[in-house]
């Protein structure tokens, strides 16, 4: 007989007051970075005519590919039929929705005024890549509650495994949209290209995976979830997989480039120009987001070992902030290429690399997104019973 899955009830106590005190500092820094950059302007920020997609982009999309990602726990018990994830399943999905509401909001709140979003959601020019992905995004909230639905209630377990299969299309469909934001803006050297869609689906795996590893060490601390050697092998597995991934993609991209003649000068610049983007691609990507986490997952000396886990889990999502930031902000700063063949020089600037140093309202925007993601979160958990009573190899394998 199989062992039915219980779940923890979390009530308002000592336990949760860390995060919501957390939530409540970073809510009030972005609000105040809200009002003033609504009163006194975007001048405020480091952001300018040539970057216009600043650090709360990458913030933004950080989350947004995130959320996409995370939801991949879930897709795994039910519609690959892998039981060891389904008593996670629930979290998978509230994390999901917390990261994308996160990030919606970070875009929101950096327009200036909210009130415009009401112009982008009643007018619509299907020929932009960000038309669609207004449908995306509110589609994949709908989805995902009503996959969370058929979790909960018992009468319609049944229908887990169809809902899951939508919501698993849809996502890949979402962060290719994602993706295809920059892959068709085909003016920036740094952008075009068709391989940026694969590159984000691998992210998100990536970064989803690595955040939840963060969640499941936050749940086995602070409630006593009893996690053993099983769900630990699993999820190191993964992380394992997605890392070469997104190695993969990576390398592929930039010798697409590099063989593409059109795209040399942006991949020298990047690459070996010895500027900031050249220091972060290698030590913050490279070396701190891929390297070494690939070096920890796959070591027999920390075989065993969450702290590791955890560690190199911490450096994917550091080093996944600067791959975002390396690939937004470097395609900006790069100089357009307007007149091929000619040499463009003007009071205005063209020609040159665009300069970007980002202010501290512009973290505080960032931040927010965490925060409500957070906020949710524990908003969840007080509310329903998403935390599995036990993760035991027992009833995992049961």
């Amino acid at each position: 007989m199989k062992n039915l899955i219980r779940y923890k009830s979390i009530e308002l106590d000592r336990k949760v007051f860390y995060p919501i005190s957390i939530v409540f500092i970073l809510l009030s820094m972005c609000f105040y970075a809200f009002v003033t950059l609504e009163h006194e302007g975007h001048w405020l920020t480091g952001m300018n005519n040539q970057i216009v997609w600043g650090i709360p982009h990458v913030f933004a999309i950080f989350l947004i590919v995130a959320a996409s990602g995370i939801l991949n726990i879930a897709s795994i018990s039910s519609v690959f039929g892998v039981s060891i994830y389904k008593p996670l399943s629930r979290l998978s999905g509230l994390l999901a929705i917390g990261l994308l509401v996160g990030g919606l909001m970070v875009l929101v709140l950096d327009l200036g005024r909210p009130d415009r979003l009401i112009v982008a959601m009643t007018t619509f020019n299907f020929k932009s890549i960000f038309a669609w992905n207004i449908f995306l995004y509110t589609g994949f909230l709908f989805i995902v509650v009503i996959y969370l639905w058929m979790m909960f209630e018992g009468r319609y377990n049944k229908f887990v495994q169809q809902v899951g299969m939508f919501a698993y299309a849809w996502r890949i469909i979402l962060t290719t949209g994602t993706g295809s934001i920059f892959g068709f803006l085909v003016a920036k050297e740094a952008y075009d290209s068709a391989i940026l869609a694969p590159l984000f689906i691998a992210m998100s795996l990536l970064f989803g995976t690595a955040i939840f590893i963060q969640a499941i060490y936050y749940i086995k601390t602070t409630f006593d979830v009893n996690t053993e050697e099983i769900i630990f092998k699993r999820l190191k597995k993964l992380m394992l997989y997605f890392i070469l991934a997104v190695f993969y993609f990576t390398i592929l991209y930039h010798l697409t480039n590099l063989y593409a003649t059109t795209h040399h000068d942006y991949e020298f610049f990047l690459l070996f120009e010895g500027n900031i983007y050249t220091y972060l691609f290698w030590i913050g990507q490279i070396l701190i987001g891929t390297l070494l986490p690939l070096y920890l997952v796959s070591s027999k000396k920390f075989y065993n070992c969450w702290n590791t886990l955890l560690l190199s889990s911490l450096l994917v999502i550091i080093g996944g902030f600067v791959q975002l930031y390396v690939i937004i902000i470097s395609g900006q700063a790069f100089p357009l290429d307007i007149f091929p063949g000619y040499i463009e020089s003007s009071s205005f600037g063209d020609g040159e690399v665009a300069k970007y140093i980002p202010s501290i309202y512009e973290f505080m925007l960032g931040f927010g997104g965490i925060a409500i993601a957070l906020a949710i979160f524990v908003l969840g958990i007080l509310s329903l019973e998403f935390i599995p009573d036990s993760l035991d190899d027992e009833r995992l394998q049961s």
